[in-house]
């Protein structure tokens, strides 16, 4: 859904609600008080876009399995703005940080130009678009990774994240299936299951 489908009125509805309330909630009492049909994610990103969050889940977090912490334990993107949802806290004490300090919750690039965010110090930092699919999917299963649909490592959406096992990944680049349009990588990977099933088939028959 457009942002032109969003009025004023939808807005105002999210501001007096979101604040302690999970998005999966949120979303089923404006789809009930508007009529309307949206998915939890449209919502996050509706949210994300104005600034807005619960107190509870994360941005990256869709809501439909929101990221719990047990009590003492502080989230690791508490306190920074755009990725968090709280204060801050780190283990150095004030006045004893080293010059190139990162807070928990700062974002990088790295060598391989893949956004990543840090974690935990010291000196912990994980891959964004891993971030997201976990908040919204958890773990990433063994034997598999995450491919960006549209090829760019900086686009870390959820729909444009596709998970794949390394069999496929295998075939992927091989043939050259993964695409700058996530709906054509996905055909892609559709492609890459044939491939490997003619392949088994093949060695199925030789022994």
């Amino acid at each position: 859904m457009s942002n032109r489908k969003y009025s004023t009125e939808h807005i105002d509805y999210i501001k007096a609600n979101i604040s302690g309330c999970h998005f999966k909630e949120l979303t089923d009492m404006l789809n009930k008080q508007f009529g309307m049909n949206l998915k939890v994610s449209a919502v996050v990103s509706l949210a994300d876009r104005h600034g807005l969050h619960n107190g509870i889940d994360c941005r990256l977090n869709t809501g439909y399995k929101p990221t719990q912490f047990k009590k003492g334990i502080i989230p690791w993107n508490k306190g920074k703005k755009g990725v968090t949802c709280g204060g801050e806290s780190t283990q150095f004490k004030k006045g004893n940080k080293p010059w190139n300090y990162k807070p928990v919750g700062s974002e990088r690039v790295n060598t391989d130009g893949y956004p990543e965010v840090k974690i935990a110090d010291p000196n912990k930092w994980k891959g964004k678009h891993i971030l997201v699919w976990e908040a919204t999917n958890g773990p990433v299963p063994k034997g598999h990774v995450l491919i960006f649909g549209d090829g760019n490592k900086k686009n870390v959406e959820i729909n444009n994240l596709l998970l794949v096992s390394r069999k496929q990944l295998v075939r992927l680049n091989k043939h050259n299936l993964i695409q700058n349009d996530a709906e054509l990588t996905r055909a892609g990977i559709v492609i890459a299951d044939i491939y490997n099933k003619i392949g088994e088939r093949k060695r199925q028959r030789k022994g």
